[in-house]
């Protein structure tokens, strides 16, 4: 009597066809330590903005003490191992919008460029602004338009313009996270 040895079989859910290659599984992790990079890249207030697991938030901290590139390499390998519990859509979405790549926020920069142009040029635009925004300082708002048409009249650099330009962007990015 001859017998047989067992053969193991894939799991049912899973078959070798539909299994992804080595390639494909490499590949993919290399993206995830990649997108874990970018992370590395982000100032820590982008990165306080973007909702992350503590032990990658740690990762990311400790990162900044590491001075060897070998140690920044296999840290870097931990930090794509980490991202590997993380869903990666959301996360690069933060990441664009933190860095001003996403559609969004580079269409929120451009409307707050001719806000503050529209600002600058006209003090009819103030109430556009104020019926936008009920809750602005006016007082303030109207001294620092004050101040930047000055400095525009007198040739100085554009200090005021850029903290007028700021401050729309901060209360237009602070609207669109509650509405």
């Amino acid at each position: 009597m001859v017998h047989k040895a067992p053969t193991l079989s894939p799991p049912p859910e899973q078959t070798p066809a539909e299994r992804p290659s080595k390639s494909q599984r490499k590949r993919e992790m290399t993206a995830l330590q990649d997108l874990g990079e970018s992370l590395l890249r982000l100032s820590d207030a982008e990165l306080g903005r973007i909702d992350l697991p503590e032990p990658l938030r740690e990762a990311i901290a400790r990162m900044a003490r590491i001075g060897s590139h070998e140690a920044r390499r296999r840290h870097l390998q931990y930090i794509g191992k980490l991202m590997r519990q993380v869903d990666p859509e959301p996360l690069r979405a933060a990441i664009d919008n933190a860095t001003g790549e996403s559609n969004q926020a580079v269409a929120l920069m451009h409307r707050c460029e001719r806000l503050r142009d529209a600002l600058l040029a006209d003090d009819a635009a103030l109430d556009g602004v104020l019926a936008d925004l009920p809750g602005a300082d006016v007082q303030q708002l109207r001294a620092t338009i004050r101040a930047a048409r000055r400095e525009h009249k007198e040739g100085r650099p554009p200090k005021y313009a850029r903290q007028l330009y700021r401050w729309l962007h901060e209360q237009y990015t602070q609207k669109a996270r509650f509405s």
